[in-house]
């Protein structure tokens, strides 16, 4: 089922990952951009009631290398109550023309009873690599 947010403008993507799954996020990863340009980056860690926010710039090629990444979901089952994945963590990819999230309503999803082990590893290495660009391009402090 396409997801019920508005896409972002043409020519622009928004790639969000939160932990955990479900729940309060304790962490998100937010990259905003166009392709083939460099991208705004931001990583919020919640502690309780405190917010850590840190930003930052992905240079052209990464941000083509994560959108070859996360291009790789496309078409992935969705399930908005069960982490199908098990890797505890929601990744959401949307453009003007693909509006995808991993807990997006999904019939396929409810008749799949498991998930093939190389659908769980090309979505955690996804996820891996989403947390891996914040950590190396999200360094300066934002005002929260």
């Amino acid at each position: 089922m396409p997801r019920a947010v508005a896409p972002p403008p043409s020519g622009e993507f928004e790639v969000r990952l939160m932990k955990p799954f479900s729940g309060a996020p304790t962490h998100t990863v937010e990259v905003i951009g166009e392709p083939n340009r460099s991208a705004s980056i931001k990583i919020i860690n919640h502690h309780g009631s405190n917010t850590n926010e840190k930003k930052g710039d992905v240079p052209a090629d990464d941000v083509q290398e994560l959108l070859r990444l996360v291009e790789r979901l496309r078409g992935y089952p969705s399930n908005p109550e069960k982490d199908i994945y098990g890797a505890n963590v929601k990744i959401e990819y949307n453009t003007f023309e693909i509006q995808w999230a991993s807990d997006d309503s999904d019939s396929v999803a409810d008749v799949i009873k498991e998930i093939a082990q190389e659908q769980k590893d090309e979505f955690k290495d996804v996820a891996d690599s989403i947390d891996a660009l914040a950590r190396t391009f999200a360094k300066k402090d934002s005002a929260v």
